[in-house]
């Protein structure tokens, strides 16, 4: 009887913890989040038209062959062309790169199926190559179509480059997708990076993103159509939208978005039925140096930060190669306990090295304030040092904008070079941060009693707008300033995070 028992266990045992094994791992994969695809049919609620994109008019017209010919393919293929696999949009966060894709689908009359990158790679091997061939298969069955992937730079970075067997199966199921044995149909891939130079190789090549369009910040003209377009639905009084596309260099679509926002808050917050002009100057200050702060002062922290601001705003006077001075203020906002703002008339592309040691006095001049009215220094001037430190490296190992002839090498492949080498380098970037510190500080002792007016003034009214900082400077001789551009990638910055 019990040899019978032993021979049942022995013979059924194996079978039952195997199936107890397949009962849990089906239950596991049950639990797993179904990430579907978002779907939007043209006209439906999430549909974005041409008119709802603007400051990216480059874009725009590259992105319109793709409407042109899935509106009509005939017209193209009787020529023997064919639509473009693939269309790769890159460039900074926030400059519309999802809201372009939208509108391409909804203007050739496309579905459109949109997925985050991050969502195809898993921890189970082989669903994220699963889920990309889902996604392709819905596509084809509603052809023509558009699939969007955002963020590609998640699965699509360069094979080899870290131990991610998921991903890097991911990636090739995505590259036979695109341009494999089965075809794509009257399918378009459209995808959004900020990372261009880490992604593979197979996926930029010609065949599957046979287009790569940049997306960048937009230009003034395009700033003005933005608010524009955020304003819209708005009630907006007397405001003057050029002035503020000028102050706005830098700033993306997204920001100004924000900005557009914020100043609604505001109105609402003031109980006003229309926005006016104080709101978007109001919310600009917000968006560029953040929320004021509740921080309380002792009476010697204000006159340090007093002086450090007017350092930087009287240097920033005397220079021709920087910006003027919009408003100087010793209010704390974000993590900064005062700050200076300098807003550009231009947008501008090209810097000279005149300009960029002008840059680096103004960063310098609060530092050399606070030691020429207090005989020593802070650690207010953080972020100017790391800003003056950028500045300098750039202009030697970059920019080759150094004095002896071993500076005029740029950076080498792979960063060989040798011990001599880099120690002229840091010389030679000392003396430029050096020169700039000698400069603010003889642009301040020669200007003491405009410094002093300037502090005493901050200390009085806490903010100085751009009228005050004119009658302080009347009568002074202050360089023309050229117009000749500078390259201004960032939106208008606080000079200080004291």
């Amino acid at each position: 009887m019990w040899d019978s028992i032993e021979n049942i266990i022995l013979t059924w045992f194996p079978v039952i913890f195997a199936a107890l094994i397949v009962f849990f791992l089906w239950r596991m994969m049950k639990m797993l989040p179904k990430t579907k695809p978002i779907e939007i049919k043209p006209d439906s609620k999430g549909a974005v038209n041409w008119k709802e994109v603007a400051g990216a008019d480059e874009a725009k017209a590259e992105l319109q062959e793709v409407v042109d010919f899935l509106k009509d393919p005939k017209r193209f293929r009787k020529l023997g062309a064919q639509v473009p696999k693939g269309i790769l949009l890159h460039g900074p966060p926030g400059t519309g790169k999802t809201l372009l894709a939208k509108a391409v689908a909804n203007e050739s009359g496309a579905q459109f199926f949109a997925q985050s990158a991050s969502s195809f790679v898993e921890m189970y091997a082989g669903l994220g190559a699963k889920r990309i061939r889902r996604l392709f298969n819905e596509a084809r069955q509603h052809a023509p179509a558009i699939v969007f992937i955002d963020e590609i730079d998640a699965v699509g970075a360069v094979r080899g480059s870290d131990n991610n067997s998921e991903r890097e199966q991911t990636l090739n199921q995505l590259l036979v997708e695109m341009d494999g044995f089965g075809g794509n149909g009257d399918v378009i891939v459209i995808a959004a990076s900020n990372l261009l130079e880490k992604l593979d190789p197979a996926l930029l090549r010609p065949g599957r993103f046979d287009r790569q369009i940049l997306v960048s910040a937009p230009d003034v003209a395009g700033r003005e159509a933005i608010l524009g377009v955020h304003t819209r639905n708005k009630p907006v009084g007397e405001v003057d939208f050029a002035t503020i596309a000028r102050q706005t260099a830098g700033l993306t679509g997204a920001d100004l978005a924000n900005l557009a926002n914020e100043a609604a808050i505001r109105a609402g917050r003031e109980k006003r039925d229309v926005l006016i002009q104080e709101d978007f100057d109001s919310a600009l200050e917000r968006v560029v140096a953040g929320m004021q702060s509740r921080r309380r002062l002792t009476d010697h922290e204000r006159r340090v930060i007093a002086f450090h601001e007017a350092g930087h705003a009287l240097c920033a006077e005397l220079l021709p190669g920087v910006d003027k001075t919009h408003k100087v203020s010793i209010v704390p906002r974000g993590n900064a306990l005062g700050y200076v703002l300098h807003f550009p008339e231009e947008d501008r592309y090209l810097k000279t090295r005149a300009e960029l040691l002008d840059r680096m006095t103004v960063l310098l001049g609060g530092r050399a304030a606070e030691e020429m009215i207090f005989g020593s220094v802070t650690t207010g001037a953080s972020d100017d040092l790391k800003q003056v430190a950028r500045i300098s490296r750039s202009m030697i190992h970059e920019w080759a904008m150094g004095t002896s002839v071993s500076a005029l090498q740029l950076v080498e492949e792979g960063g060989a070079v040798s011990d001599r080498t880099r120690e002229l380098r840091d010389a030679e970037q000392q003396h430029l941060a050096d020169e700039a510190m000698r400069r603010a500080e003889k642009l301040l002792s020669d200007h003491r009693a405009q410094l002093d007016q300037l502090a005493q003034q901050l200390l009085r009214h806490e903010v100085l707008e751009r009228a005050d900082i004119e009658r302080v400077m009347d009568g002074v001789a202050i360089p023309l300033r050229t117009g000749h551009g500078g390259l201004r990638v960032a939106a208008a910055k606080p000079t200080t995070s004291f």
